[in-house]
């Protein structure tokens, strides 16, 4: 949806990229701003949107104290022009209402010209410059706007115990997006005066304008401008930025003998035993099998050639950190783990009424949801190594979606 309305030259328009948060909802070691969307992070992919209006002179960011260096690594692959163009970050605080006062307030102690500011959710990279030129020429029409799209589904308003109180009509209701723009003055003047008042604790800035008495226009937004929030959503983006996927299935295999000791530790979790399994690190066959199907479908090497027994720094090491490298090769590479399957085969101990904890546990350090790993076992019928208790063995399976190579 295009718009007629023309804003003079004379207009100083900023954006400020709220960017503090720590993303704990997609499971990652770093926030999820500062993840690999195809070649670049989801941050430097915001800054460009916001770019890609030529009206937008200043573009500062709001991040987290310890983040800077992330930060940094973030912008510097970002073209010479586009880095012309932003300032030097501010530092958030705890809440999102206090970092975004906290990047107004930056560029009022700049005195960098601002009539328009555009405030814009890291987490939302795939805003296009159509939906910043409307967030503008709103925001110079009506004072403040917000984009929004139409709501399908029929919504419910709970009370604590879950019933229902209230049926919206749909067709007053709005799915709230970014950026959203206002007039600088009146949205600095709004924040200061919801920093001053104890109990307040808006989280978006619309609100923060609704507070202190001001209307709020909505303007058309758009279904492509989602916020990735989960760790479906970052995979669903890099599948949109990747092309075509391809699924990739790898086998995984691996045994220890027992040796002396009262527990031993199976698919992550530790279980009373008679023995103990004899490893370099803690011997956990079932996630040894497992890192070794994942790196086979990534055709990366083996768990071996990552992690080789003769460095001393994995003796006794936990085998969760050997899985979660796996799956972080994967994500790594724009991928996704979406199914594990692993098989015991052992005379004892008994794995099924631990079957859930390990499923539990293995989707944890994979993050991924439990449905989407299983475990069972087997006995060799009283043959071989394991049918005469001598040890272990388990086999693994992982299916991966990959970019496609070709």
């Amino acid at each position: 949806m295009a718009s007629t309305l023309t804003v003079p030259d004379r207009i100083s328009v900023a954006a400020l990229i709220v960017a503090a948060g720590r993303g704990l909802r997609v499971g990652l070691d770093i926030p999820k701003q500062y993840i690999d969307l195809a070649g670049e992070t989801m941050l430097a992919r915001s800054i460009r949107a916001l770019a890609a209006d030529h009206r937008v002179r200043r573009i500062l960011c709001v991040v987290h104290p310890d983040d800077q260096a992330l930060y940094e690594a973030a912008v510097s692959a970002l073209p010479e022009n586009i880095r012309a163009r932003l300032e030097n970050p501010a530092l958030g605080g705890a809440t999102r209402q206090e970092s975004g006062r906290a990047g107004l307030e930056a560029l009022a102690a700049r005195n960098i010209p601002t009539d328009i500011i555009l405030v814009h959710d890291a987490a939302r990279p795939f805003a296009s410059r159509e939906l910043i030129g409307r967030s503008i020429e709103t925001a110079y029409a009506k004072g403040a706007a917000i984009p929004g799209i139409a709501v399908t589904d029929t919504i419910k308003k709970t009370d604590h115990a879950g019933v229902i109180i209230d049926t919206p009509a749909r067709r007053d209701l709005r799915a709230v997006q970014t950026p959203q723009a206002f007039k600088f003055d009146l949205l600095l003047k709004a924040h200061r005066a919801a920093a001053s008042t104890v109990g307040i604790d808006f989280t978006d800035d619309a609100s923060v304008v609704e507070w202190v008495g001001q209307n709020v226009h909505v303007f058309e937004g758009e279904p492509e401008n989602i916020k990735l929030t989960t760790s479906d959503d970052i995979a669903d983006a890099r599948k949109r930025l990747s092309g075509p996927m391809e699924t990739r299935t790898g086998i995984g295999y691996d045994v220890h003998a027992f040796d002396d000791g009262d527990h031993v530790v199976l698919g992550g979790i530790s279980i009373p035993h008679s023995h103990k399994l004899k490893g370099h690190s803690d011997a956990d066959v079932g996630l040894h099998a497992l890192t070794d199907a994942i790196l086979g479908a990534l055709a990366d090497g083996d768990i071996g050639s990552h992690f080789p027994p003769s460095d001393n720094q994995w003796k006794g090491a936990a085998s969760d950190q050997f899985l979660a490298f796996a799956v972080e090769r994967v994500r790594t590479r724009g991928g996704q783990v979406k199914h594990l399957d692993l098989t015991f085969i052992c005379e004892a101990p008994k794995i099924g009424p631990h079957r859930d904890a390990m499923r539990a546990r293995i989707a944890e350090i994979c993050k991924i949801s439990i449905g989407r790993v299983g475990v069972k076992a087997t006995t060799s019928e009283q043959l071989g190594f394991t049918g005469r208790r001598e040890g272990i063995a388990a086999q693994a399976i992982a299916t991966l979606d990959l970019p496609s190579d070709d």
